[in-house]
């Protein structure tokens, strides 16, 4: 029998979750109004699986996800929650979730996830199932873009991104080249366009990356 943690901040909603789970024949061995109460029973109790809720007062239930991953490592957490945010869905995967349910599913097809779950496997509610093909498709052709344009950067543009790691400014990297400081922001610019990158940061790491600069 697999042993269930129950999270979420809304009393009246855990305890019907809690009679609904132990009815169908799960073993829960503990409830949560909150991130830090999950991480403590989860830490003694060590679940199979956690239901937790994503918005709650105090530590979001993404913190409380990576912390229950910590104390916890063997349990799988499933986040049950109203939101249907793509940033959300997102969050949730990076941060080690093995299932995104909004709570608005049937139980019965709750139940089909968490056995899922149970069974090594991983469940996203329908509607959220095609947010994940259209996140993943996104990420992909990002990828695509940036592997095509790999060969683009000019060696004035890799040099100037030498200087960029090195710590120098804009300005002082244009005393150095010889260029103006408007010539220097063209150049960055030009480099993040290429890359669909967004600060200097990513731009930096993505050609150390490539081994196109090093650092030190």
């Amino acid at each position: 029998m697999k042993r269930l943690l129950v999270v979420d901040d809304v009393p009246l909603f855990r305890a019907g979750l809690t009679s609904a789970l132990i009815g169908a024949g799960y073993d829960v061995v503990g409830e949560a109004p909150n991130g830090d109460v999950a991480v403590t029973i989860a830490e003694i109790e060590q679940p199979d699986i956690v239901l937790l809720d994503l918005l709650m007062p105090g530590m979001s239930g993404i913190e409380a996800l990576e912390k229950i991953g910590a104390v916890a490592p063997n349990a799988a957490v499933v986040l049950l929650t109203g939101s249907e945010s793509e940033e959300d869905l997102v969050a949730a995967i990076r941060s080690g979730a093995r299932g995104y349910i909004v709570k608005d599913m049937p139980f019965d097809q709750l139940v089909e996830a968490i056995d899922k779950i149970a069974d090594g496997g991983a469940a996203v509610s329908p509607g959220m199932a095609g947010k994940l093909f259209d996140v993943t498709r996104q990420l992909l052709r990002h990828q695509q873009l940036v592997g095509a344009r790999k060969p683009t950067l000019t060696g004035r543009e890799i040099e100037v991104l030498g200087l960029v790691a090195d710590g120098k400014t804009s300005r002082q990297i244009g005393d150095l080249l010889f260029i103006s400081e408007n010539t220097v922001k063209n150049h960055i610019r030009n480099v993040l366009d290429k890359l669909g990158l967004h600060s200097r940061n990513e731009a930096v790491l993505y050609a150390v990356r490539e081994n196109l600069i090093s650092l030190g």
